[in-house]
């Protein structure tokens, strides 16, 4: 999952980031809200993360014209962040288009979970555990499993990149994910992978999907989407 970051205080960003990155997600960093506006027009992210005292353009007004129906970020998840405790600043962050708010200083443990929930509705799922067939992906605990008959989890180790990748393929289900998503899924700014990444990261997928009944189809020309093995292919 890929994350925008837009936060003027560069000791606070950086802590921001740190952690979500070590918690498996792809974030770019901005310090202005004219910076994010620019960003959200030409690039895809799955969510934004916005503090709301930035310099000139604030966190409000930033969310409020990423809400305009000529942005393409018009449904983008939003967080935003704010030392502002006032109910007032509350809720005029959630009626400008913020789907949750969070007041610092914050625990990093809840932001991840209040990103989580975010990315569940966006999706429209309400589990933090994913699923398709036998697999199970627990984005609490980001542990990965195939459930065996009876009920027992055979435990799935994967590397930070197959889980991003396995999850946005999960979150997408039945849809086909094309490379170019899972490109910017996979990565930020300050990373380079190259298209054939992907296929490497597909590849190790498919050796620990396959196993417990579950294929990594390629679609020629598009990318690449889950299926039950023996199961006909959807149209």
């Amino acid at each position: 999952m890929r994350l925008l970051l837009v936060e003027d205080d560069v000791m606070v960003a950086s802590g921001i980031k740190l952690g979500l990155s070590d918690a498996g997600y792809a974030v770019d960093w901005v310090g202005s809200g004219e910076r994010a506006v620019e960003v959200l027009r030409t690039e895809v992210f799955d969510a934004a993360i916005i503090d709301i005292g930035l310099p000139q353009m604030d966190g409000l007004e930033l969310t409020r014209r990423l809400r305009r129906p000529e942005m393409p970020s018009q449904k983008l998840p939003v967080l935003i962040l704010t030392a502002r405790d006032a109910l007032h600043d509350r809720v005029q962050g959630l009626d400008l288009g913020a789907d949750d708010y969070m007041v610092k200083p914050f625990e990093l443990p809840e932001l991840l979970a209040r990103l989580r929930a975010l990315l569940r509705r966006s999706q429209a799922a309400t589990s933090a555990v994913l699923s398709f067939g036998p697999i199970e992906l627990d984005t609490s605990t980001r542990r990965a499993g195939a459930r065996q008959e009876g009920g027992a989890i055979t435990p799935i180790e994967l590397g930070p990149r197959e889980w991003t990748v396995l999850e946005y393929l999960l979150m997408h289900v039945p849809k086909p994910a094309s490379k170019d998503k899972l490109l910017q899924a996979l990565t930020g700014w300050d990373k380079e992978i190259t298209p054939n990444a992907v296929e490497v990261y597909i590849s190790r997928l498919r050796g620990k999907l396959e196993p417990h009944g579950v294929a990594l189809r390629s679609i020629r020309g598009f990318g690449y989407r889950l299926e039950l093995q023996g199961a006909a292919a959807p149209a």
